[in-house]
């Protein structure tokens, strides 16, 4: 491990204008590169602190063994340059996309003297013009099969052409009229180089002159009396529109643009792309990467934009380029894909209408291609099980951890603290497992001692259940105080499956073969946090006599596991299938809790005084609000101003007075600029 301040240049040697910079390691090769508008700036970020900087990044920079720049004259010349270093060193600190199939494009080959219609996959050669991406070769096939009605370009291959020439007969497309025949001298090259254009132009968006003429020669040939050609032209019109209707019109305005979407967590990303042409979604795309350097929503655009037009030109960069968030630079940007395209390329984010309903479907496909790719690679046995060797490895376990527990502590300014426990055997997430837990021991913001509260809670139950089973032949006697100071541990614990309703714990029978809550325990305990949190789990286990459990803890952000009593954190390989289970399981917790947190916290917003009132449902709480105005002047009346209200009785009024007047006066709001007493009146508020 280099030290940075042995290759650090000095100040006055790094220069203040825009540039591209390389790293390097000991052995020469390349590991990162990046762009700055200022070299010095940006290149003193990397020479601070070790302790200051993001891990990523401290890897990085601890990896390398010297620094190189070059200077530009602008940012979009640096911004060229890095995409050309990227793309020749392949730096394994750079984030790089890769896709997540090989997609096929339609082709037509304008570099041939007969242009030919096939589909191509791989890299994108010069003099072809491609369309797509497709989902599906199919797709395309089947597109191209209805286009050949009015479009009869050569689909055949070189050999097949060649042979046709040779013998003087077309193939079968030619003699049923989805082929003009070229090599059989039926069109000259002109003609069929025509149509190759023709065929590109429909496929670019611009249908309605086509139909139209379609429409037009087809009224003239009916007045005429040619009625075969009438027929025959009809339907070539329906062909046209069957092919277009395989595209969904999503823009209504004929927008060429391309829309960027971006899904991520702390450790990887995915990229979806839509390519609208013509108003319609004519292909669609999408990436999945490692996130190797520090870099946000911005940056990983930015990656993506240099990846999608670094090799394009032309109309294969659209006019208007959507995106979640802006590059750090967007103007460079801009001019940059401006050149490539070679005319003004608007590059924005979508604020309203079709294009950010649009941003938003593009969105849900990256939030679902994301998701996807972790559940393939979770739900593969032989990748679980090296996880679960891996993590064993680098905890000191006998065994693999086959059952999880991870448990996180969420909480809004200290109000409505809760906690969640989140089980996965075998690698693989055990949702009727789940528990949620509320903190009952004080009260405020306390995240270490609300996770000592709770994992002395779970473990007690699990000994209560131990000793109700008989495993125990008698009660072993804790070596120290009940797990929290103040909670309830008589009190059943919040516990529910996810996202639906908590309910009582109550005693499971004997016979009925189900998992008795709390009975099991796990292998490994994981908490949401560092030294603290780890420390605080460690003593609640402690307290009640177990030590066969591990526990470990996952910083947010650093991906650093804890232990108890280490100084230092075990770092897991980047690349580690153990480092991607705890943090997958670490994610899910957090997750949890927060729902949970989120719904207790709406509860609360919304609870009245009248909730107290037993039998009172909700028609009838709106009712007494409906009549009385606000609560206030409900508190005011008398128990026969309340009885006026239909369907309140008598017992029911007295029930609602005695609730309101034992609920404590609010106090009066004051106006902060003017010292006013905001007083409540029928109309709302004034002052």
């Amino acid at each position: 491990m280099a030290d940075p301040s042995s290759y650090r240049p000095k100040p006055g040697q790094i220069p203040d204008s825009p540039g591209v910079y390389k790293f390097r390691d000991e052995h020469r090769r390349v590991i990162y590169v990046g762009k700055a508008k200022n070299l010095r700036q940006r290149l003193a970020n990397y020479f601070q602190d070790l302790a200051a900087l993001h891990p990523r990044t401290r890897t990085m920079v601890t990896t390398a063994a010297s620094v190189e720049w070059t200077v530009v004259s602008t940012e979009v010349e640096a911004l060229q340059l890095e995409y050309s270093w990227i793309k020749e060193f392949d730096p394994r600190f750079n984030v790089k996309y890769r896709d997540d199939k090989s997609y096929p494009y339609l082709a037509v080959t304008l570099d041939e003297e007969f242009p030919r219609v096939q589909v191509m996959r791989g890299a994108k050669k010069k003099g072809v013009r491609y369309f797509g991406p497709y989902g599906h070769a199919w797709a395309i096939r089947e597109t191209v099969d209805l286009m050949l009605r009015v479009f009869p370009v050569r689909t055949c291959s070189a050999g097949v052409f060649r042979n046709a020439a040779r013998t003087g007969r077309p193939c079968l497309l030619g003699y049923i009229g989805k082929c003009s025949a070229p090599c059989v001298g039926r069109v000259t090259p002109e003609e069929h180089r025509e149509l190759a254009d023709d065929f590109c132009d429909f496929m670019a968006g611009r249908t309605g002159t086509y139909i139209r003429r379609l429409e037009k020669d087809m009224m003239a040939a009916a007045e005429e009396m040619e009625y075969e050609r009438a027929a025959r032209l009809r339907d070539d019109v329906e062909a046209l529109k069957r092919a277009m209707e395989k595209s969904a019109v999503v823009l209504a305005d004929a927008t060429d643009a391309d829309l960027i979407a971006v899904a991520e967590d702390e450790l990887e990303a995915a990229v979806q792309i839509f390519h609208v042409r013509g108003g319609r979604v004519r292909g669609q795309r999408g990436w999945v990467t490692d996130k190797v350097e520090n870099v946000d929503t911005s940056g990983l655009v930015e990656h993506a934009l240099q990846q999608l037009y670094g090799e394009e030109t032309g109309d294969s960069v659209p006019k208007e380029v959507l995106v979640p968030a802006l590059p750090e630079d967007p103007d460079a940007v801009s001019q940059w894909l401006a050149g490539r395209r070679g005319s003004q390329v608007s590059l924005r984010i979508p604020q309203r209408g079709d294009k950010k309903d649009l941003m938003a479907t593009v969105q849900r496909n990256a939030q679902q291609a994301l998701g996807l790719h972790k559940t393939k690679r979770a739900s593969d046995l032989t990748t679980r099980s090296r996880a679960l060797e891996e993590i064993a490895e680098a905890l000191g376990l006998d065994t693999a951890p086959l059952r999880i527990e991870c448990f996180d502590i969420s909480h809004l300014q200290g109000d409505d603290v809760v906690a969640s426990m989140v089980v996965f055997e075998d690698g693989l997430a055990r949702k009727s497992e789940y528990r949620r837990f509320q903190i009952k021991g004080f009260e405020g913001q306390d995240d270490v001692r609300s996770m000592h509260e709770v994992i002395g809670r779970r473990f007690k139950r699990y000994l209560q259940e131990k000793e109700r089973t008989g495993e125990w032949e008698e009660t072993p006697a804790p070596s120290g105080p009940v797990p929290a100071p103040g909670a309830d541990t008589t009190a059943p614990d919040t516990a529910a499956a996810p996202d639906t309703a908590s309910e009582p714990d109550v005693e499971p029978r004997e016979d009925d073969g189900r998992p008795k809550r709390f009975a099991y325990p796990p292998q490994l305990v994981v908490v949401d946090g560092g030294q603290p949190q780890v420390a605080a789990a460690k003593r609640a286990l402690d307290e009640l006599g177990i030590d066969d459990i591990a526990v470990c803890g996952l910083a947010k952000r650093l991906e650093e596991v804890w232990l108890p009593e280490d100084d230092d954190p075990v770092v897991l390989p980047r690349s580690s299938e153990g480092l991607y289970l705890l943090q997958r399981v670490r994610d899910e917790a957090h997750r949890f809790a927060i729902t949970y947190q989120r719904a207790k916290r709406a509860k609360r917003i919304r609870s009245s005084p009248l909730d107290a009132v037993a039998g009172l449902g909700e028609t009838r709480k709106q009712a007494l609000i409906k009549h009385f105005g606000s609560v206030k002047k409900l508190k005011q009346a008398t128990i026969d101003e309340i009885c006026e209200v239909p369907g309140i009785g008598r017992r029911t009024a007295e029930s609602v007075a005695v609730a309101l007047a034992s609920t404590a006066p609010a106090a009066p709001a004051v106006n902060t600029a003017t010292g006013e007493i905001i007083e409540e009146n029928d109309g709302g508020s004034t002052t």
